[in-house]
């Protein structure tokens, strides 16, 4: 009897290893077949790159194109050097280095608006001329040339095609300060700006590999009419900024859609010029830009969409008795201004003096929310905004790029920890001495991924050499920023003597 009930479960157990060993083997020819399809995948992504086809950093920019791009720097007549031509220096102030690097030395390519352009005042006053002296005072093993590429109103998307154009010249370090400028220019974005987020992370992986550009190359070329319905904008090579219009203030208006379009721009061009300074092997180094937060009312405010006329009516009410109240009685007004915000808290100029009273109370974390907030509502966005703030840190961790907060390294050393007039002469320009604070830390920040070695009386060194730099300096030099100033000042206001700008976005 027991021999027979063994036999029958040894005959019951054998269809069952036989389907194990099937499911087995199916699965196992499963995992082949979608390896065998990867590997064919990494060939001919491998093909691409050694053929140069689909190259990423050659592809055009799918948010906007240029008519026609002109050098930076050219050739001087004797061919010793390279320099701004005069048709660029309307953007770019008199920069040059020589034609061929000398031995032993090392060049540096700062790029970005017109922060890094020094501006009120130029070059000589400059993070990037900080860092030169820096640099040179600390090291006699090396000759260190910062190039500055300082372009007044350029944003990252115009940046990408400067730094392929300094790979020609034999770079040895980029450093990019860039975020202020990105709503300065017209551009559309069409269907790019509601991309879900969902596609948005998948999409960016896809842009880094040549395979793909190699086929959307060929799928484009075979769809002819597809490639001509492409949305894209064609910018000139000259900026061509709102605010260069004399009431160009009205061409500002709230549209969170574009918001969003500029945002994922900028992180595209971020993106890309880690790419492209990558695959150059060129250490890229980011500078997040300073804000003037404290001291700086927003440039344009409106209401928020769909408040009735009585609302209308009780916010303006509201807010003048506050700011008839802020001297005398601040308690009272900040309730008024609390009263106003329930009605409306995307009005940028409430949330500055909401900001403002919070400080005067001592409230110093609720002043920098509202601070903010005004900066983020303001409807001429000519500070650098949280979502691209965001952005700037998120590209800094996924590329694996160093990032100096030159804002924070400056709000650090401001009264009540908010950054305002003393280390910035405008809105967002630093003053000298912020220059030459950014200069240090990058200084502390190149030490530490090993481009220098600083030695323990660095900073003495340092501060000797700016201070001789310094006294250099004409009185003439500093007039001239003075009056440049002014003309910021102009501008940002729309007051500029460009011709007028009218609503229907045409100029007259």
């Amino acid at each position: 009897m027991a021999d027979s009930d063994d036999a029958s479960i040894g005959t019951s157990r054998q269809p069952v290893v036989r389907r194990d060993r099937c499911l087995q083997s199916k699965t196992l020819r499963r995992i082949l077949a979608v390896l065998f399809g990867l590997s064919l995948f990494v060939v001919v992504e491998v093909v691409c790159r050694l053929l140069g086809v689909g190259n990423p950093n050659l592809q055009d920019d799918p948010f906007v194109g240029f008519s026609d791009l002109q050098p930076t720097f050219v050739l001087s007549d004797n061919g010793s050097k390279y320099e701004v031509p005069p048709a660029r220096l309307k953007f770019f102030a008199a920069e040059s280095f020589p034609a061929r690097k000398p031995a032993g030395s090392k060049r540096v390519f700062c790029l970005g608006g017109s922060t890094v352009q020094g501006r009120p005042f130029s070059i000589p006053t400059s993070f990037s001329t900080w860092l030169e002296i820096g640099l040179n005072a600390v090291d006699d093993s090396v000759e260190w040339d910062v190039v500055n590429c300082g372009g007044i109103s350029y944003a990252s998307y115009r940046l990408v095609p400067l730094m392929q154009e300094c790979l020609q010249y034999d770079p040895d370090l980029f450093i990019v300060c860039t975020g202020h400028n990105e709503f300065l220019e017209d551009r559309s974005y069409g269907d790019i700006r509601d991309q879900s987020p969902l596609l948005a992370a998948p999409h960016r992986l896809l842009n880094r590999l040549s395979s793909y550009h190699a086929y959307r190359n060929l799928l484009l070329k075979l769809r002819v009419d597809e490639l001509q319905a492409e949305p894209r904008n064609v910018l000139n090579s000259d900026v061509d900024a709102f605010l260069d219009y004399h009431n160009g203030l009205a061409a500002y208006h709230r549209d969170r859609q574009w918001q969003r379009g500029v945002t994922q721009h900028f992180d595209f061009n971020l993106r890309r010029l880690a790419s492209v300074a990558g695959d150059a092997d060129i250490p890229l180094l980011f500078v997040l830009p300073t804000s003037n937060l404290a001291d700086q009312p927003p440039f344009k405010s409106q209401h928020r969409g769909g408040l009735s006329p009585s609302e209308l009516a009780e916010f303006d009410q509201l807010l003048e008795d506050a700011q008839s109240l802020m001297r005398s009685q601040p308690d009272a007004a900040l309730a008024k201004l609390e009263q106003a915000r329930g009605i409306d808290s995307e009005f940028a100029e409430l949330r500055y003096h909401l900001g403002r009273l919070h400080e005067v109370q001592g409230d110093f974390d609720a002043a920098r929310t509202e601070f903010i907030a005004a900066r983020d509502e303001d409807i001429c966005p000519l500070r650098m905004i949280s979502p691209l703030e965001t952005t700037l840190r998120e590209v800094s961790s996924d590329t694996v790029t160093p990032l100096l907060d030159a804002h924070a390294l400056l709000e650090a050393q401001s009264r009540n920890g908010l950054l305002g007039g003393r280390l910035l002469v405008d809105h967002v320009h630093p003053s000298i001495e912020g220059h030459q604070q950014i200069a240090l830390a990058l200084l502390e920040q190149l030490a530490a991924q090993g481009h220098v070695t600083l030695p323990s009386d660095w900073k003495s060194k340092a501060a000797a050499a700016f201070a001789q730099h310094y006294n250099s300096l004409s009185d003439f030099y500093f007039a001239d920023g003075q009056r440049t100033l002014e003309r910021v000042r102009y501008w940002t206001r729309g007051e500029a003597d460009g011709p007028e700008w009218t609503e229907s976005g045409d100029s007259e």
